[in-house]
């Protein structure tokens, strides 16, 4: 091939790569980052929404809810996910360092459930029992001490599964079962994800752990719940969260650090909606009520 050839032919390579890659830049991109309880449902809502829309990039990742508002109140991202709310102090270094007011959206309702190995004869469990397991100076440290013998846990010595201190489940979880007062017991075994968690437990007989009711797996049981010992115990179902039976049931958010606006509020739209909604009870998760109905 002659030189002006091989000229011609690099210059119309250069061409086409510099057109292909001009239309990548400018393929609009929406960044999602936070809760790993939520990581799975965004996942899925980010690949339903490219057949939708396939000229616009949904990327996701997780870390913890505590993640993703940093990053929102640091301008790196477009929407954070978090399985609790945004604290006061977030909201003001928003403002300080951004001139923003974040705006919530309620997208989803879970049940904060409580796990234990599927072998384990418990079912039923107070907040004030669990609280003494989990909290600090609590008293509850063998299965014995519930009124159960676990034959699958010789030591009887129970092992506690937790979460990262920068997960919204974490947080949420002391907040309203330690009281918010109250700091964790040391010791426990915590975990980077939610299904890691569940996991977790499943291998462990010896185990109790909390995550969302959409992790559970045939490996593991779920307890019933009670405000007080005593009193009527809920299972955590689509049923108890929406009328708030279930002790510890919460709402997932999504956040943007203003008003939301083209592509990013399409989407916002989009969960919101029927279809978005449909998502929800998909990957195990209760809808708002009232938008899966529109």
């Amino acid at each position: 091939m002659s030189a002006s050839r091989v000229t011609v032919a690099a210059g119309a390579s250069l061409l086409a790569c510099s057109i292909a890659c001009s239309a990548a830049s400018s393929r609009p991109v929406i960044r999602i980052t936070g809760s790993d309880t939520m990581v799975n449902l965004v996942q899925a809502w980010a690949e339903n929404y490219k057949d939708l829309r396939p000229t616009v990039s949904v990327q996701v990742a997780g870390g913890g809810s505590g993640v993703g508002i940093a990053g929102l109140v640091d301008g790196t991202l477009d929407i954070a996910a978090a399985s609790r709310e945004m604290k006061g102090d977030e909201r003001q270094r928003a403002s300080v360092r951004n001139g923003v007011e974040p705006k919530e959206f309620t997208v989803a309702l879970d049940a904060l459930a409580v796990y234990i190995h599927k072998d384990n004869p418990l079912d039923v469990l107070s907040i004030e029992e669990l609280a003494e397991i989990y909290g600090e100076r609590g008293g509850i440290v063998k299965w014995s001490q519930l009124g159960v013998r676990n034959f699958a846990c010789a030591a009887d010595q129970i092992i506690r599964v937790g979460r990262q201190n920068s997960s919204g489940t974490y947080a949420y979880f002391r907040d309203v079962v330690l009281g918010g007062m109250r700091e964790y017991k040391m010791g426990s075994i915590d975990q980077s994800g939610s299904k890691d968690v569940v996991a977790l437990i499943s291998r462990t007989p010896c185990a109790i752990g909390y995550s969302g009711i959409a992790f559970v797996t045939a490996g593991v049981k779920t307890l019933k719940l009670s405000a007080r010992k005593g009193q009527p115990s809920v299972t955590p179902s689509p049923a108890t969260v929406i009328d708030r039976s279930y002790p510890i049931a919460r709402p997932l958010y999504l956040y943007t650090a203003r008003e939301p606006t083209g592509q990013v509020k399409a989407f916002l739209d989009w969960v919101l909606a029927p279809e978005g909604q449909q998502v929800v009870r998909d990957l195990g998760f209760v809808p708002v009520p009232g938008l899966d109905r529109q």
